[in-house]
């Protein structure tokens, strides 16, 4: 019995991972089409939903590596879709900030972001999806091993 479950562990593995990318694969490329890497488009995506944040804390909240949020910043800096804001209270720390050219492209791209989605997921019921949501949580939540 023991051996059944372990492969079908595995198996649940493969299927997540499987539908993981190509799901990603589809909306990377809606991403791509529109002139941004996922990176870019996530952090655009949280300055513009939760308002501004420090640099430090965006790779934890998009789960990047936080080396990789300098470059990125600098990017969408560099595209005019974000700036870099002082601390008034504290010199250590600086915030990324949404331009209104950000905003604009938010505004305008987020819809059909969201379509596409939601169209992946309409494969599954309503009642699927909230099924699946509360399994993949429950495999999501940390376990203490590894």
């Amino acid at each position: 019995m023991e051996k059944e479950s372990t492969s079908q562990s595995l198996k649940l593995y493969i299927v997540l991972s499987r539908a993981y990318k190509a799901i990603n694969e589809q909306v990377n490329k809606f991403i791509q089409e529109n002139g941004l890497n996922p990176t870019e488009f996530a952090v655009l995506e949280l300055l513009y939903h939760k308002g501004d944040q420090p640099l430090q804390q965006i790779g934890g909240k998009i789960l990047i590596a936080s080396g990789s949020i300098t470059y990125v910043v600098d990017k969408l800096e560099q595209k005019g879709y974000l700036q870099r804001v002082a601390c008034p209270s504290d010199r250590r720390v600086t915030y990324a900030r949404i331009t209104d050219e950000g905003k604009a492209f938010i505004e305008e791209v987020f819809p059909e972001h969201e379509r596409n989605i939601h169209e992946l997921m309409s494969r599954l019921t309503d009642e699927e999806r909230e099924q699946a949501i509360t399994l993949l949580k429950k495999l999501g939540l940390p376990s203490g091993k590894f």
